[in-house]
């Protein structure tokens, strides 16, 4: 592909070594009756050697908003108010500081007169909010080196039944995070690749991985008064963990909130991904629903299972109207993505295209949409890669569940930054 308006803004170098050992064959000495025959050499076939995968590297091309699929269809007022929310989180900041981890979207300065003229909108007028839009950002095509197109997926906000005491079905608890679990971010201490964070506790002055979530499950954490709340169902459980929020209908008719707290230090599984390989289900048929009804039909093997993602998360309540994302704001329903914050910065607006299943599962349709990246996650990984935030619900997990499309998205970068790229 061809790109002649293309500006590379990073590139993270592999520490990739490719090795190949050649064994030299050896050839028995033909017979001859010739006192002089030599023996035969006979050099070993060249084997070819694939080169190692291209680094992730975002790569970031001038458009216009005309080239943008679904720009004029959307109703972009509806993610004003998300985006005033990062403009919140952003307006507390340095000037000078960067906004992502480099300088892709510039620094706080560049943002100042964006979020006042955001404040300033009528969410509702969508001509005025589409000539915000227009007027203080550029758009850029996203790419992973040459490639436009990148994974997208949904995520929601749980529904439970629980209880905040243990009686009759609600026997399951949901823990709060234990007072000496420490969190590390890797980031502080250096920046080559490789895991971004890790958690456990501290012994004997050496930092351990918490125990397991089938330790957990087994009663490891029973009697240090942990428990957030009690559920009826350990499948809802484990769901609320892999979205990292969740609603709790208590069993007095009130409503919790509940949302992430930290995790145990060990690394995730998808057992999605567990059950293609074991051949209970197709990577074609994969989906949030068909991962639960195998749960559902294979009783005695679920907790073997779930147990194979060792990955803890530990909970807290939220006062809030919404889920908190990883930006410390309130997730706004179909308006919030979460992104690789190594390529993509927070607060930065995403006008996306890709394809969604509808809420029945029997057909699918465009999705060209203006999120804000407000969000991250452990399986969230790549510069063209997206989770979208769809509510709580039946619609949300519906739709959220079976979202796994290709597509592409558009950065919006301010015009203060636009216009200091060569």
């Amino acid at each position: 592909m061809h790109l002649s308006n293309v500006l590379a803004l990073r590139t993270i170098s592999p520490a990739v070594v490719v090795a190949l050992a050649a064994a030299c064959g050896s050839q028995a000495r033909p017979q001859s009756t010739s006192p002089i025959a030599e023996p035969v050499s006979v050099s070993p076939a060249p084997v070819a050697v694939e080169p190692p995968p291209a680094a992730p590297k975002l790569v970031l091309e001038r458009v216009s908003f005309g080239d943008l699929s679904g720009w004029e269809a959307d109703d972009v007022g509806d993610a004003v108010p998300a985006l005033r929310k990062s403009c919140v989180r952003l307006m507390k900041r340095d000037d000078e500081r960067l906004v992502g981890r480099d300088e892709v979207a510039g620094r706080t300065k560049d943002w100042r007169a964006v979020c006042a003229a955001a404040k300033a909108v009528d969410a509702k007028d969508q001509v005025k909010s589409r000539e915000f839009f227009e007027s203080h950002f550029v758009p850029f095509l996203a790419h992973d080196n040459e490639e436009v197109e990148g994974r997208f997926t949904g995520y929601y906000e749980a529904s439970l039944n629980g209880s905040r005491k243990k009686k009759g079905a609600y026997k399951f608890p949901l823990y709060k995070r234990p007072a000496d679990l420490v969190m590390v971010n890797m980031r502080e201490f250096t920046q080559k690749p490789g895991r971004r964070r890790i958690a456990g506790r501290v012994v004997r002055g050496m930092l351990k991985p918490y125990e397991s979530r089938k330790q957990i499950r087994k009663g490891a954490l029973k009697g240090k008064k942990l428990e957030l709340v009690w559920i009826d169902d350990p499948v809802d459980g484990f769901f609320t963990q892999i979205q990292g929020s969740g609603l709790v209908q208590l069993d007095d008719g009130s409503t919790m909130r509940i949302g992430y707290a930290g995790q145990n230090g060990h690394s995730y599984t998808a057992i999605g991904r567990e059950l293609v390989r074991d051949g209970h289900i197709t990577r074609e048929e994969m989906s949030m629903q068909a991962i639960r009804k195998w749960l559902a039909d294979n009783p005695n093997d679920a907790n073997e299972m779930m147990d194979r993602n060792e990955a803890y998360v530990f909970f807290t309540e939220l006062s809030g109207q919404g889920p908190v994302g990883s930006q410390n704001v309130e997730l706004t329903p179909e308006r919030s993505a979460a992104i690789d914050r190594e390529f993509i910065p927070q607060s930065v607006p995403l006008f996306i295209n890709t394809r969604i299943s509808n809420a029945e599962g029997t057909g699918e349709q465009d999705f060209h949409q203006l999120v804000i990246a407000q969000d991250s996650g452990g399986a969230i990984r790549g510069p063209v890669r997206a989770d979208i935030f769809w509510g709580a619900g039946e619609r949300a997990t519906a739709i959220a569940g079976r979202l796994k499309s290709r597509g592409r998205y558009y950065l919006l970068l301010p015009t203060s930054v636009a216009s200091a790229m060569p």
